[in-house]
């Protein structure tokens, strides 16, 4: 076999197996970035439904079941346009990301900011003792899991306007509900997560620390909790919640989570393994281990 394949690049040009060798490249570089931005939401779970009608249209084709193979073959031919209607909210985000600032110096300068503006936030209501929770979307699509989608902001993210919104006044309705960060601006406001699956809970958890680890169960999103009992800062990922950090560590975690993929995935391993990254940080807490 071997042998075969050294024979059949030696009878081909060398500019025709780089070529070649570049198209190979250049597909699984897209697929890979394709699968980037699907992780975690409902294109990927439909992505493997496709799979599996995939492959019983396949089966029908090689047992000769006529009826099922005209049924699947109509399925697949409409295919492209399923896709489009279903998922084009996430499409029209995909692309944006693809094509948006965020991928050069202006973006993660602009990154940077809102970070800095969600810091001192953070500081400023754990001072005041203000229970907040403001989450940062990734790919996956967070309103396709909440229990409330609140009300459109679409604004710039400043401290001012994150502090006004968790004031707990009776005229303000939001305060008791997540803020919202898509693409670095404040998207939404007064949403509700849903409460974690996850059946082991350290007690002293209160309900926005609980909300913010069930949002990060079913998406990659990243959040910032405030807590009103006692004015402790902490931020939860993929389940996991790190508590009692200072304005300087909340900064560093952000950054470290939304830094280069490489950079991030680091990251994510050394804290969700109890680890430092990068500054001294309290332990990881894991939900499901917290409670005796």
């Amino acid at each position: 076999m071997t042998d075969g394949l050294l024979r059949l690049f030696a009878a081909r040009p060398v500019t025709q197996i780089a070529r070649d060798l570049i198209d190979i490249f250049i597909v699984a570089y897209v697929v890979y970035r394709a699968l980037l931005v699907l992780r975690g939401t409902r294109a990927m779970q439909m992505g493997l439904g496709l799979g599996i009608v995939f492959l019983i249209y396949l089966g029908a084709k090689v047992f000769g079941l006529t009826t099922l193979l005209n049924l699947l073959s109509w399925l697949l031919s409409s295919i492209i346009l399923i896709v489009v209607v279903v998922f084009q909210n996430d499409i029209r985000r995909a692309l944006i990301r693809v094509g948006g600032s965020n991928w050069f110096t202006s973006g993660r300068e602009q990154q940077s900011r809102v970070i800095d503006e969600v810091v001192a936030a953070a500081t400023e209501l754990a001072r005041h003792r203000m229970g907040a929770i403001i989450a940062f979307e990734q790919d996956a699509n967070v309103l396709e899991f909440v229990k409330s989608d609140g009300i459109h902001i679409d604004s710039v993210v400043t401290r001012e306007l994150l502090v006004s919104l968790f004031v707990p006044e009776s005229v303000n309705k939001l305060h008791d509900g997540a803020v919202l960060i898509r693409d670095l601006k404040i998207a939404r406001a007064g949403v509700f997560f849903p409460m974690p699956e996850t059946k082991i809970l350290d007690a002293s958890l209160g309900s926005r620390h609980r909300a913010a680890l069930g949002i990060t169960e079913e998406t990659d999103a990243v959040v910032v909790v405030v807590s009103e009992e006692r004015g402790t800062i902490s931020f939860c990922f993929s389940g996991n919640i790190v508590s009692n950090l200072d304005g300087q560590s909340l900064r560093h975690a952000l950054l470290g989570l939304f830094g280069r993929s490489s950079r991030r995935r680091r990251f994510a391993k050394k804290v969700a393994q109890g680890g430092r990254a990068s500054l001294p940080m309290p332990p990881v807490r894991s939900p499901a281990a917290a409670a005796p």
